[in-house]
């Protein structure tokens, strides 16, 4: 509940904010459905947006949004902390707690090294890629505004928020093929994406030697393997599309097809437009988009380890095997319940949001799933559907940012702690038989 509250006080605050003439280019009050649904997206770290960031705000209202974009990806609780720390106040035990919960950890002694470990990461790795976009922004808008805009695209490719300023309503499609603006945000992307708790480990194992951790191992085995496939799989696909990568050489239809795999995984950018992807190349995406990053990074859906718990599980039994193991260590049936639950509760929310959007949208099914999806991912690609939608669509898109920013981890947090909390039942009933299959 702290971090719902939390959450929702920065979506209104933003709201209010973004509704102020000085928030618009224009200079006019922007209407609450359009600050909401941007504020939602923000904080959130989704990237949908009604209208074109670039032009429609202000540099007051591209900072807001910056800012949003900047506590949602990092999370409430450890920009509080960040703050207690600046202002020398110590932190309460129940604060530890609760950020430690917010990261799915068990372990709330070592919350505020966690915490400053998060933060020095973060802000480094935004200002390195500040810095290498900024090779190719300052000579294109000048010293500036080309530094403003380095930083609002590397902090919002690090959160996989996918909001962009460039003005030109096509994200950095300009940049299809510029390896160096390319590869620096699908590195941002990548490594806000694997979480904090992972490249955390992999610091360690660097400096210490110290053997990773199954659960960093398993994430890093399956975000490569996705990415992989995913570029694969998007350059087999589009290869001959003339609408998106079929006129470009191969060396540049490689690079889309890899920065396309890797925005796919709640990023939001796109170097070629999404609208004119092939049906089965939007199918493939919403997969990818429903799969998502890393536990307790800035990436949304389901999560890597989920979807890779409930693989490991369909071919153990497959098999005949009792037991879930990976890497040498048994995996706990509650986990495999969890991972399951979880996945069915989005399916479920994605297909009511895809009929209810259905219901006012007279737009092709597949490109409503794939903006449902991308919503309930917090990814941020849209089929260019978003600002024609009907206001009680945008609403039901709100919802699906939110659930998928914040539900999904309420959720896992709630079952963990009564699972765990829950004493056994004197009573035991006999098994039932139930055909299954």
């Amino acid at each position: 509940m702290v971090l719902i509250a939390g959450f929702l006080a920065v979506i209104l605050t933003g709201t209010l904010l973004l509704m102020l003439p000085m928030s618009s280019a224009s200079g006019e009050v922007t209407d609450p459905i359009t600050a909401s649904f941007t504020a939602v997206s923000a904080t959130c770290v989704t990237g949908l947006t009604t209208v074109e960031t670039g032009t429609y705000w202000s540099v007051f209202g591209q900072i807001v949004i910056i800012c949003m974009i900047q506590i949602g990806g990092l999370g409430f609780m450890t920009m509080a902390v960040l703050l207690s720390l600046i202002i020398r106040r110590n932190i309460s035990p129940r604060e530890r707690m609760i950020v430690a919960m917010s990261y799915n950890l068990s372990d709330y002694g070592s919350t505020v090294k966690l915490v400053q470990r998060i933060l020095l990461g973060t802000f480094g790795f935004e200002l390195m890629g500040a810095a290498l976009l900024a090779i190719r922004f300052i000579p294109r808008f000048g010293t500036g505004r080309g530094i403003y805009m380095s930083v609002f695209h590397s902090i919002s490719a690090f959160c996989n928020a996918g909001f962009d300023i460039l003005g030109n309503g096509n994200s950095v499609a300009n940049y299809y093929d510029d390896p160096l603006v390319c590869l620096t945000l699908m590195a941002l992307i990548s490594i806000g994406g694997i979480g904090f708790i992972v490249w955390g480990d992999v610091v360690n194992f660097v400096r210490t030697r110290r053997k990773l951790s199954v659960y960093s191992k398993f994430v890093l085995i399956l975000t490569v393997i996705l990415t992989v496939f995913g570029t694969v799989y998007v350059a087999i696909s589009e290869w001959n599309n003339p609408l998106t990568i079929g006129n470009y050489s191969v060396g540049e239809k490689l690079l889309c097809s890899a920065f396309q795999s890797v925005t796919w995984r709640t990023a939001g950018f796109s170097t070629v437009d999404q609208a004119s992807l092939h049906g089965a190349t939007k199918i493939f995406g919403g997969i990818m988009m429903f799969i998502g990053g890393a536990s307790g990074s800035t990436a949304g859906g389901v999560k890597v380890a989920t979807v890779g718990i409930l693989a490991l599980t369909v071919a153990s039994v497959s098999v005949g095997k009792t037991e879930i193991n990976l890497f040498k260590r048994r995996v706990p049936a509650g986990v495999i319940l969890r991972a399951m639950t979880l996945v069915s509760i989005q399916l479920v929310l994605i297909f009511a949001a895809a009929l209810l959007c259905n219901a006012v949208s007279s737009a092709p099914l597949v490109d409503l799933f794939y903006e449902v999806v991308s919503a309930g991912g917090t990814v941020g690609l849209t089929a260019a559907l978003t600002p024609t939608l009907h206001p009680f669509a945008l609403i039901v898109l709100m919802c699906m940012m939110f659930f998928g920013r914040l539900g999904i981890l309420t959720i896992t947090l709630a079952i963990a702690t009564r699972s765990s909390e829950r004493s056994p039942s004197i009573i035991t009933y006999p098994d039932a038989n139930i055909l299954i299959g």
